[in-house]
């Protein structure tokens, strides 16, 4: 099994990418658009039939869309004046993963506690309870560890939060909210088997919405 890697780069006179990347439901808007690039009737969770992770990235020419998915994607699909595209698998990445290799990653998660029930009681706390800062920071350090990784060095930084709404086949709307923190820096691998399955699985909550997609390049040091 493959996994593709696709850069989506936005053409902001385009209507379309201007109704998907803007406001606060863009995170929902963007998951549709990305989601009409696979087949349909795929079940219940086509999102992790088809292993689909985004993430959007700023950048000094505007935001890219990083999509990736164990399905390749059918970008004809987009409008035609939607951007420009480039799509390739991630096999000659994924053979040259080795333990010691030193890497760059990038991941913008949904880092949270979830207070045991007993807890909740006692202090009226919610079932989950977004992390930030430092807190955060620990959060991303042991989900490093749980995906083959030690850490070297971390930035994080916080992302405007994820909004979203779904429906349910019976009942009300129900409002959805991810907080974000973008994590980068540097980090060598332990266990590439562990790295390659979190690439491919994404990381925390919210991977509908803009979240757990985890990239890596090799450091430029790194022969």
């Amino acid at each position: 099994m493959s996994v593709w890697l696709t850069r989506i780069i936005p053409d902001p006179r385009s209507q379309e990418v201007r109704r998907d990347l803007a406001g606060s439901t863009a995170a929902m808007n963007l998951h549709r658009r990305l989601m009409s690039l696979y087949p349909s009737g795929a079940g219940p969770d086509p999102r992790a039939r088809f292993g689909v992770l985004f993430r959007i990235d700023d950048t000094p020419a505007g935001p890219h869309i990083l999509l990736q998915s164990t399905h390749q994607p059918d970008l004809a699909q987009l409008p035609d004046d939607y951007g420009t595209t480039q799509s390739h698998p991630l096999d000659a990445l994924f053979d040259a993963l080795k333990p010691g290799l030193t890497i760059r990653y990038r991941c913008a998660a949904s880092p949270v506690r979830k207070p045991g029930a007993t807890t909740r009681a006692l202090y009226s706390l919610p079932a989950v309870i977004p992390l930030t800062g430092a807190h955060a920071d620990e959060w991303w350090t042991r989900q490093a560890d749980t995906a083959g990784l030690q850490p070297l060095t971390l930035n994080s930084h916080p992302l405007d939060a994820a909004h979203a709404t779904r429906t349910p086949t019976s009942g009300n709307p129900q409002r959805i909210r991810h907080a974000r923190t973008r994590f980068d820096g540097s980090a060598t691998i332990t266990d590439p088997d562990l790295l390659r399955q979190k690439i491919t699985d994404g990381i925390g909550r919210g991977k509908a919405y803009g979240c757990g997609l985890l990239s890596i390049a090799p450091a430029k040091n790194t022969p």
